[in-house]
C-alpha cells in the first residue's frame, strides 16, 4: 500500500543518513536513529530538529508538521534498539567490510521480515550481501544530497535481492513524494553512470587543446543548458573524490573506452588541488566564485564579405547575423577576402576544406546543434588566419549573442559531449540496466540536466546520431532505430519510442533506407539524414586521421570551390 507508514532505522548519521531520517519522518514514518560516533544520535536528531524549525520558520512546513516530524525522531544509544524496524537503512563509511559487518550484525537483531538497505553510491549491492544469511532481504536505496531536496532515488536490486523487496522499497520511496528509479546493481548504478559523459568527454576536449576548461564549461552551459560545466561539477564534488569514481567505474567496466579517465586528474590530486573545498581546482576560489567571463561586444559591427556553404542548415540565419553587422554575403568564395562559413557535424573544418577545396586559411565553421540564438561556436581550422578569426567573431560573437572560438575537432564541443551521453544512455538501456523512463527522469532529477539523454537523442534524430557511426561502433538501439525508423520524435520513434514511457529498447531488423532491403554485415549503409552527432567511436577514428586531413588542407594547394548561386 502507498500509504504504509514502515518503522525505520538509520544507522550512520552524517549529512545522508541525517538527510533520509529527515525525509521519512516528515512523510509520516517513524525513524530510529543509531550512530556509533561519540554522542550517538542525540546529537543528530538535535539538528535534524533545528532544521525542521527552520523550515517552519520560513514557511516551508507548517508548525504541526515540524513538531510531529521532531516526535517521530527515536534516537537509540545500542545497534539492538533497531530490533523492532521493518526497515533498516545504512549511510556508514563507503567501506565494503563496514558495511558487510554492520549487515552481519542487523541479521542478528531484526526480524525474519525486515528489510536491510544500503545508500552506498559505489559499492556493487550483491558484494555487501555476500556474507548475509538472508541475501534475498538486501538491496540498494542510494539517495542524493541534499536528500530532503534532490527528488529522485536509486533502488538496486542485488544478483539475490527478492523481487518483492525491491517492488516494497520502490512504493515506500515514492509515498515520500520523491521518484524512485530501477537499477540493476552495475557500476555506478544508474546515475553515476550515466553521468560519467559529460566528465570524460570534456576532459578530452582539454586533452586535445580544442578550447580552455572555461570555454567548456561557458559553452555547454549556454549553447546547451546545463546547469554547470564538467570543471565546476569537479571543483563542487571534489576533482579527489571525482576522479577515484572515473578510475573506479573504468575498471569495473573492464577498462571501456567511454569511461576512460584523463591525464590530467592526477597531478591536480597530487598537488592537492581539490576544488571549492581546498581553494583551488580548475578554477582558483581564494577570492570568491569565479565570476563569468564577459564577452566583449561591439556597437556597430566592421563588416566584409562572407560566403556561406549551400549546404548550412542554418544559411539563412547565418546570412541574416552577418548582415546585422554589416557583412555582405558574397556569391562566391575564391576572392581573398571572403570569409568562408561552413557547418559541419561531427566533422574537423580542415577536414571539409580538403574535401571541398576551400581555403583553410578564410575558413570557420559554425555548430548547427543548438541553433544561432544561443552562444556561437565557432571553429578554425589549424591555419586559418587571425584576421579571418577576428573578423568571424565580429560578424557572429560581436552583437547581442556571443560567440566561443575553438580549435580545429572531430565534432564542436555540444556535439561529442551530447554524443557521448547519449551513446551511454542508450547502452544502459540496452543492456537493461534500467527503462527509458527511468534513465531519463535519474539523469533529469539526480545530475540537473536539462532534459534527459534519450530524449535529447529523440530531438537530434536516431539517423542523425547515426550518421557519422559505423554500423557496430554504437549501441544497436541507436543502430537499429536509425535503420528502420529513421529520425526520432518528428518520426514517431527514436531512441525512447515518445507516447510509450516505459518502452524499451527494440531489435529491429537492419534495413538499407535507399533500397529498403535487409542488411548483410559486410553491406555500406545508406542512411541520409539532415545532420548528426559523432559517437565516441567514430571521434576516435577521426582523431587518428586529423594529422592526414590537415596535411591534405594545407599542402593541396587549395583549389577554388565551385561557383554556387
Amino acid at each position: 500500500m502507498s500509504g504504509e507508514k514502515y518503522r525505520i532505522g538509520v544507522v550512520g548519521l552524517g549529512v545522508m543518513g541525517r538527510g533520509i531520517a529527515q525525509l521519512f519522518a516528515t512523510t509520516g514514518h517513524t525513524v530510529t536513529m543509531y550512530d556509533s560516533a561519540p554522542g550517538g544520535a542525540r546529537g543528530p536528531r538535535d539538528q535534524i530538529a533545528a532544521i525542521l524549525d527552520q523550515l517552519a520558520g520560513k514557511g516551508r512546513i507548517s508548525a504541526d508538521v515540524a513538531r510531529e516530524a521532531r516526535g517521530r525522531l527515536l534516537p537509540v544509544e545500542r545497534l539492538d534498539g533497531l530490533a523492532e524496524c521493518d526497515v533498516v537503512i545504512e549511510a556508514i563509511v563507503e567501506d565494503l567490510n563496514a558495511k558487510v559487518s554492520l549487515v552481519s550484525a542487523l541479521e542478528v537483531i531484526l526480524g525474519e521480515e525486515a528489510m536491510i538497505a544500503s545508500n552506498t553510491s559505489s559499492l556493487l549491492i550483491s558484494q555487501i550481501a555476500s556474507g548475509a544469511r538472508r541475501p534475498e532481504r538486501i538491496a540498494g536505496l542510494h539517495f542524493f544530497n541534499p536528500v530532503p531536496l534532490m527528488k529522485v532515488v536509486e533502488v538496486i536490486a542485488g544478483a539475490r535481492t527478492s523481487s518483492d523487496v525491491a517492488a516494497a522499497l520502490k512504493t515506500m520511496i515514492e509515498a515520500t513524494g520523491h521518484r524512485a528509479v530501477s537499477a540493476q546493481d552495475q557500476p555506478g548504478f544508474l546515475v553515476n553512470h550515466a553521468g560519467r559523459g559529460l566528465y570524460t568527454e570534456g576532459l578530452a576536449l582539454l586533452e586535445d587543446g580544442i578550447a580552455s576548461h572555461a570555454d567548456i564549461d561557458q559553452v555547454l552551459k549556454d549553447a546547451a543548458g546545463f546547469r554547470m560545466g564538467p570543471f565546476e561539477l569537479f571543483d563542487l564534488t571534489g576533482i579527489d573524490v571525482s576522479g577515484r569514481v572515473l578510475q573506479g567505474i573504468f575498471e569495473q567496466f573492464q577498462f571501456e573506452p567511454r569511461f576512460r579517465p584523463s591525464s590530467l586528474v592526477p597531478p591536480r590530486i597530487a598537488a592537492g588541488l581539490f576544488g571549492r573545498k581546498t581553494g583551488q581546482g580548475w578554477y582558483d576560489y581564494r577570492e570568491g566564485t569565479p565570476s563569468a567571463q564577459r564577452d566583449p561586444s561591439s556597437t556597430i559591427g566592421e563588416g566584409g564579405r562572407v560566403w556561406i556553404a549551400p549546404d548550412c542548415e542554418q544559411f539563412e540565419g547565418l546570412a541574416a547575423a552577418v548582415m546585422e553587422r554589416n557583412g555582405v554575403i558574397a556569391p562566391y568564395a575564391e576572392d581573398p577576402d571572403v570569409l568562408i562559413l561552413i557547418q559541419p557535424w561531427g566533422r574537423e573544418a580542415s577536414a571539409v576544406c580538403a574535401e571541398q577545396g576551400l581555403d583553410p586559411n578564410r575558413t570557420i565553421a559554425v555548430d548547427p546543434l543548438p541553433g544561432l540564438s544561443r552562444r556561437r561556436t565557432l571553429m578554425a581550422t589549424p591555419a586559418t588566419t587571425a584576421q579571418a578569426r577576428a573578423k568571424a567573431m565580429d560578424l557572429l560573437g560581436g552583437g547581442e549573442t556571443p560567440a566561443t572560438m575553438i580549435a580545429d575537432s572531430p565534432g564542436f564541443i555540444t556535439q561529442r559531449v551530447l554524443a557521448t551521453i547519449i551513446n551511454i544512455a542508450c547502452q544502459i538501456a540496452q543492456r537493461g540496466i534500467a527503462t527509458v523512463a527511468d534513465i531519463d527522469d535519474a539523469v533529469r532529477l539526480g545530475l540537473g540536466y536539462p532534459t534527459g539523454p534519450l530524449a535529447w537523442g529523440d530531438h537530434i534524430g536516431a539517423a542523425g546520431l547515426w550518421r557519422f557511426s559505423t554500423p557496430f561502433a554504437i549501441p544497436p538501439v541507436i543502430r537499429d532505430t536509425a535503420f528502420r525508423l529513421g529520425c526520432g520524435s518528428g518520426h514517431g520513434s527514436g531512441c525512447r519510442s515518445p507516447g510509450r514511457r516505459s518502452h524499451e529498447p527494440v531489435r529491429l531488423q537492419r534495413l538499407d533506407r535507399a533500397s529498403g532491403n535487409p542488411l548483410r554485415h559486410d553491406q555500406p549503409v545508406s542512411c541520409p539524414g539532415p545532420g548528426g552527432l559523432a559517437s565516441t567511436a567514430s571521434i576516435a577514428r577521426a582523431r587518428r586521421g586529423t594529422f592526414a586531413r590537415l596535411a591534405v588542407a594545407l599542402f593541396s594547394g587549395h583549389p577554388a570551390p565551385g561557383r554556387h548561386g
